[in-house]
């Protein structure tokens, strides 16, 4: 079973628990460390021969275009995060859409390819913003991986499809690939990404994400964020629940996030949609997959791989 990998690729400084602690207009002056850890995760994938999707802020892409062809030089997919990562339910229709509009424009033109790709920053696509759905297939993309079908403060449609799926709503042209969970008690469990997979002991993700391939014949989706692998990262006045949820196991991600690589079969959001005819790859919207330097993408284990002439989780805890 090919697992979805994805990663946000935003700043430390940048999450939603930090919103009221450090303002937009004092981002240029923190110390940015999002480059050299991207840079080192690219590493880690390549060792393991793994490609996978970077949805990017477009303010990085603007500061640090040479990072995002850095990505797309080795081979993985690049996706939008936004510009000024600002939670969907924190705009106006239009407001997202020049958002929107801004950080694509900037990445595209930072990678030098088109995107297809959109995830919201601090999943904020929720029932009152479902408006946004229509605006992302206006705005040329294909897929969205921004719902999370669970119950939080923050964000959550808990009745919401838990697997990739055409969206219904009308003028949205639109694939949904939802943050993964994990069905127990009744109840959708979040099990594979940001804080969720900093918190819980390695065997119970594996178990989780073993369950969804093997018991319900379905793809899961990894999300991480950079931050979340720099244990050394400077450090905020947060406090209780914040703190807890930004902070928790940082240490740790790196090396479970090795030892889940060595365990599932991954690759990117763009290529799994394919795999499972939700994305025609004919379109011309998107590019083949390129292999990493070390050769063939280990994510085609146990994996039917296209044919040779196809084109083809924010602060979450």
């Amino acid at each position: 079973m090919l697992n979805a990998l994805s990663f946000d690729i935003e700043e430390y400084f940048q999450v939603e628990a930090l919103r009221g602690l450090v303002r937009p207009r004092d981002w240029d002056r923190l110390e940015s460390r999002v480059a050299p850890v991207t840079l080192r995760l690219l590493d880690v994938l390549e060792r393991h021969r793994v490609t996978a999707t970077f949805f990017v802020v477009g303010w990085v892409a603007e500061r640090q275009p040479e990072l995002v062809r850095e990505i797309a030089r080795r081979g993985h997919e690049l996706g939008c995060h936004g510009y000024a990562h600002l939670p969907v339910y924190a705009m106006e229709p239009e407001t997202f859409r020049e958002d929107l509009r801004r950080a694509k424009r900037t990445i595209e033109d930072a990678a030098g390819e088109p995107i297809i790709g959109y995830r919201a920053p601090t999943c904020s696509i929720v029932r009152e913003t479902l408006w946004a759905l229509p605006v992302l297939a206006e705005e040329g993309f294909r897929y969205d991986s921004s719902i999370f079908p669970i119950h939080h403060d923050r964000y959550g449609i808990p009745d919401a499809d838990r697997f990739p799926h055409r969206v219904s709503a009308p003028g949205a042209d639109l694939v949904e690939f939802p943050l993964t969970t994990v069905r127990l008690a009744g109840q959708n469990l979040p099990c594979c990404g940001g804080g969720y997979f900093r918190l819980l002991p390695y065997p119970v993700v594996r178990a989780a994400l073993r369950r969804v391939n093997e018991r319900e014949g379905m793809p899961g989706m990894v999300y991480l964020h950079p931050w979340e692998l720099d244990p050394d990262q400077p450090r905020f006045a947060l406090r209780g629940l914040a703190a807890f949820r930004h902070y928790v196991n940082l240490r740790h991600t790196a090396d479970k996030l090795e030892r889940l690589l060595d365990d599932f079969a991954f690759g990117p959001v763009e290529r799994v949609l394919a795999e499972r005819g939700l994305i025609d790859f004919m379109g011309g919207l998107s590019k083949p997959p390129k292999p990493p330097a070390l050769g063939a993408p280990r994510e085609t284990r146990g994996a039917p791989r296209p044919p040779d002439s196809c084109t083809g989780s924010e602060v979450a805890a």
